[in-house]
């Protein structure tokens, strides 16, 4: 049961170790290229949520992100027991969580770097790093494990 934690902590590590990266060696501000002009990294601060909405209300993030964890750690040890995908999926959105609460808690900041452009629609997509990457996946992940559990609880019912 307690096996997919370490896939919480891979994610907590990838994404503090991406930011240090960044913190270390860009300046505020900097763009460095990997494949111009679509994809890049670029040295970021946001102090507020996604998209930097609700700047500056770090005592919301606080209150949000401790529940949104013990959510996560109960769903995982009720709902989840059994289910290996929907127990991915929690993890790893409990990496996700618990990566940015970690900027928050030590610099009042997450530091976010993945610059993209997507050039079809003309569209700049929110700068963004390892964790808010991860929360996003792990959101898809639960709803298709929702559905697919959903469909298997009909064929259940139906016998």
């Amino acid at each position: 049961m307690y096996k997919y934690y370490s896939l919480a902590a891979l994610v907590i590590f990838l994404d503090q170790i991406t930011k240090w990266m960044v913190v270390k060696n860009m300046e505020l501000g900097e763009r460095i290229g990997i494949w111009d002009p679509w994809l890049g990294l670029l040295s970021h601060r946001n102090r507020g949520a996604a998209w930097g909405m609700l700047e500056g209300q770090m005592w919301l993030f606080t209150v949000v992100t401790i529940g949104v964890i013990a959510a996560i750690v109960y769903f995982y040890h009720t709902e989840a027991k059994g289910k290996p995908f929907f127990q991915v999926s929690l993890m790893i959105l409990l990496g996700g969580a618990a990566g940015n609460f970690i900027d928050r808690l030590f610099s009042g900041e997450v530091v976010d770097f993945v610059d993209v452009l997507i050039p079809v629609i003309d569209y700049h997509f929110p700068i963004f790093n390892i964790a808010d990457a991860a929360l996003t996946i792990a959101v898809i992940m639960l709803l298709i494990a929702i559905i697919l559990d959903d469909r298997t609880e009909k064929k259940k019912v139906k016998r």
